[in-house]
C-alpha cells in the first residue's frame, strides 16, 4: 500500500520560510514523478513543483519560480519543498502527489496517489 506522507506545514509570517517534507512508503518513484500542489478555500488545486526522480528535472509554477526549491533524497524516499520569501497568497494546503509516467505534469488529474495535505498560513 503506498502512502505519501506530508509535514512541515505551519503558520509563518510574510517573508518567512518553510520546509515541507513528503516521505513515499510502500514503494519507489524512481522512475516517475513527484510533486507539490496546493489549495486555498474556494480555489482549485494548482500546480506548485515537480520533480522526474529519474532526471531530476526540475518544474516550478510561474507564481514560485525564484521563491520555492523542490529537491529529492533517494535514500529516504523523501521529496521536500523548501519555501522562502513566503507571501499570504501563499497560503493554503499543500498536497504531495506522485505517479509512475506523468506526461501533463501540472495536471493534479494525472497522478495516482496523494498524501494528506499539510495547512501552510502566512500572516501579512
Amino acid at each position: 500500500q503506498v502512502q505519501l506522507v506530508e509535514s512541515g506545514g505551519g503558520l509563518v509570517q510574510a517573508g518567512g520560510s518553510l520546509r515541507l517534507s513528503c516521505a513515499a512508503s510502500g514503494r519507489t518513484f524512481s522512475r516517475g514523478t513527484m510533486g507539490w500542489f496546493r489549495q486555498a478555500p474556494g480555489n482549485e488545486r494548482e500546480f506548485v513543483a515537480a520533480i522526474r526522480w529519474s532526471t531530476g528535472a526540475l518544474f516550478y509554477a510561474d507564481s514560485v519560480k525564484g521563491r520555492f526549491t523542490i529537491s529529492m533524497d533517494n535514500a529516504r524516499n523523501t521529496v521536500y519543498l523548501q519555501m522562502n520569501s513566503l507571501k499570504p497568497e501563499d497560503t493554503a494546503v499543500y498536497y504531495c502527489a506522485a505517479a509512475d509516467t506523468v506526461l501533463q505534469i501540472r495536471i493534479s488529474a494525472r497522478y495516482d496517489y496523494w498524501g494528506q495535505g499539510t495547512q501552510v498560513t502566512v500572516s501579512s
